[in-house]
């Protein structure tokens, strides 16, 4: 259940809490000490009209230290409380956030961007009001509803009883909302997330959108969401105005004329305190203000609990990126000597085998950048959807130090082979090793810190240009970012740079054009000294003169490192140790650049293409 699961957050605050609640304890007896007293004043001292000075101090005294009492006591809970619901919030934010970091990339594949931003801001903002507002309200004015109860079963035992039907009636009352009010809100909830998800995405393709002439769709499409939201927004407008206050203030009229008439009956048999009949008034408009206070709150605690609903629905998904479900092999324990098996069983750590322990090999089970670094594909296949496969038998071996290209047409598969290297992906069938150890075996954080990626698109952070390079990564220095800079001749583009490598960066790197965006991706990847490159086309958007820039310092990163790179353009891969040319997820050729030009297969007629229809001289 929601609300238990929300509950259960307030288990480490324990003791806070229960500080909190003494607290309101001592504020609610103090508060509903004062009716009592004026009562007795009354009944003692006004009714006779005796006004002994002493007396009359004395209850003025103690009315006062109460009130103040009241007062500190009452602020301290507030104050407690409110510092565990957002401490809590805190926490829950915070699992939210780690776990989308955690998700496998399939996850996001179909689930839209604005989507997850709302549940992670929206959602669980309405999660915060649970907390910070409905819950600490539940349960001050419970307790005030208790005081009072205990006070009017001291005036008077009959009254009191009697007062006890309202309890379910305000208890029916609240269920009949919460059933009502659940659908609507949760159809609010989901219309928000849709809107969230289409303003992301006009955003982002905004461009494309003025140029294909699309703003009045876009519009229509916000202002049908819109007007969903509206009539949503209505419904629970209708559903408060009925439900929550206006029934609470007839049910209040009702009960107070009750206890009039019952004390009216009892003043025509005998003589009816009016200290008392005071009190009964007190404590019954002290009562429907709590009531009332509660009821308002009820909406909220409504949008929190279907908040809480899609935030725990994410907090529960079960699609992990590849290597990170919790209770797999810690990095760490195999680091420490927990021995490597291979898909079939067999240890690595025997004397004489080719592989050995990973330990041994590589620190922290990948091998650093200095080591061999021998990537194998071994008859894979994989598969996006789990129906169709995007790979097919795949298999081919990138030694140390060589380099690798994939070509194709676009949906060939050759990104596919990159996300699978990087374990984004798991495999459908087959094996992918690294220096022979499989890399289910490998923990992704040491996969990922030896392998550099560069894509055709790269990705700047807002920050300065020294952020994006190191990425608050203590492990890249301030000497590793100038070297990066200084081998993808990045030296020029900073010196015009107002402020050089301090130079503000805009959401994306807006401000900078494509080409100087890719040298920032590189310098990004140089400054970590991968063993492994992956370079989804990282030249494709790169201007002629940059490209040869680009290229004279690839040349210098691929010396003794693996490399595997995604070519659209054919003349920049010619000197690769062998070139895979796929077609339908499958390697229909491979050779070097002149092997596969005699060929006169695929490869050929791509490069003639390229070429302008010139033949090539092999």
């Amino acid at each position: 259940m929601t609300i238990r699961r929300l509950i259960r957050y307030l288990r480490p605050h324990r003791l806070v809490l229960g500080a909190a609640f003494a607290l309101l304890l001592l504020g609610t007896a103090a508060d509903l000490a004062g009716p009592y007293l004026v009562s007795r004043f009354i009944d003692d001292y006004l009714t006779p009209r005796t006004f002994p000075k002493e007396a009359i101090l004395g209850f003025a005294g103690i009315y006062l230290t109460l009130h103040l009492a009241s007062v500190a006591f009452q602020y301290g809970q507030l104050l407690l409380f409110q510092r565990i619901a957002l401490r809590v919030i805190h926490r829950m934010r915070t699992e939210v956030f780690g776990k989308v970091q955690h998700l496998g990339l399939s996850f996001f594949d179909r689930t839209p961007a604005g989507t997850l931003v709302s549940r992670i801001t929206n959602d669980t903002e309405a999660v915060k009001d649970l907390y910070v507002s409905v819950l600490s309200t539940f349960v001050q004015n419970g307790v005030f509803l208790l005081g009072i109860f205990v006070a009017m079963f001291v005036l008077d035992w009959r009254l009191a009883s009697l007062c006890l039907v309202l309890l379910p009636v305000l208890y029916l009352l609240m269920r009949t909302f919460r059933t009502y009010s659940s659908r609507v809100y949760r159809v609010t909830r989901e219309k928000l997330g849709e809107l969230n998800g289409l303003l992301s995405e006009s955003l982002q393709g905004m461009n494309i959108i003025q140029a294909l002439r699309q703003e009045g769709r876009m519009i229509r499409r916000v202002e049908r969401l819109n007007e969903e939201i509206r009539g949503a927004f209505l419904r629970s407008v209708r559903l408060n105005g009925l439900l929550l206050r206006p029934a609470v203030d007839l049910l209040r009229i009702l009960t107070l004329m009750g206890v009039v008439s019952f004390f009216a009956g009892a003043s025509a048999s005998g003589a009816v305190k009016v200290g008392v009949l005071y009190a009964f008034l007190q404590y019954l408009d002290r009562f429907f203000e709590p009531v009332n206070t509660m009821m308002q709150r009820l909406a909220q605690l409504q949008q929190a609990l279907v908040a809480g609903e899609r935030v725990f629905q994410l907090l529960d998904t079960d699609e992990w990126a590849p290597g990170e479900k919790p209770g797999a092999l810690p990095a760490a324990e195999a680091a420490a000597g927990g021995e490597v098996r291979t898909a079939s069983g067999a240890g690595l750590d025997r004397p004489g085998a080719e592989t050995v322990r990973a330990e041994a090999a590589f620190p922290g089970v990948l091998p650093p950048a200095s080591a061999a670094g021998l990537i194998e594909f071994d008859r894979v296949t994989f598969s996006y959807d789990g129906r169709v496969d995007v790979l097919r038998d795949i298999s081919f071996t990138v030694r140390p130090g060589e380099t690798v290209a994939l070509v194709g047409h676009t949906g060939s598969g050759k990104s596919s082979i990159i996300q699978l290297l990087l374990h984004f992906y798991n495999v459908r069938s087959g094996e992918i090793r690294i220096d022979g150890v499989p890399l289910s075996r490998i923990g992704n954080d040491e996969l990922r810190a030896r392998i550099g990626l560069v894509q055709q698109d790269p990705f700047l952070f807002a920050g300065t240009v020294r952020s994006n390079i190191a990425l608050h990564d203590g492990a890249v220095t301030e000497e590793a970012v100038r070297e990066a800079v200084s081998l993808v001749q990045l030296e020029p583009f900073i010196r015009r740079l107002p402020r050089g490598l301090d130079e503000p960066v805009v959401e994306r790197g807006a401000a900078f054009s494509s080409g100087e965006r890719q040298l920032l991706s590189f310098a990004r990847t140089i400054a970590r000294r991968p063993g492994v490159l992956l370079l989804d086309e990282a030249t494709a958007n790169i201007d002629t003169e940059t490209e040869e820039a680009i290229q004279a310092a690839l040349t210098r990163m691929r010396a003794g490192r693996t490399t595997i790179a995604i070519a659209h353009r054919l003349s920049t891969i010619q000197d690769a140790n062998q070139i895979l040319v796929l077609h339908r997820g499958e390697i229909v050729e491979r050779g070097t650049h002149q092997e596969l030009l005699r060929q006169g297969g695929l490869y050929r007629a791509m490069y003639l293409l390229q070429q302008g229809g010139v033949a090539a001289k092999v």
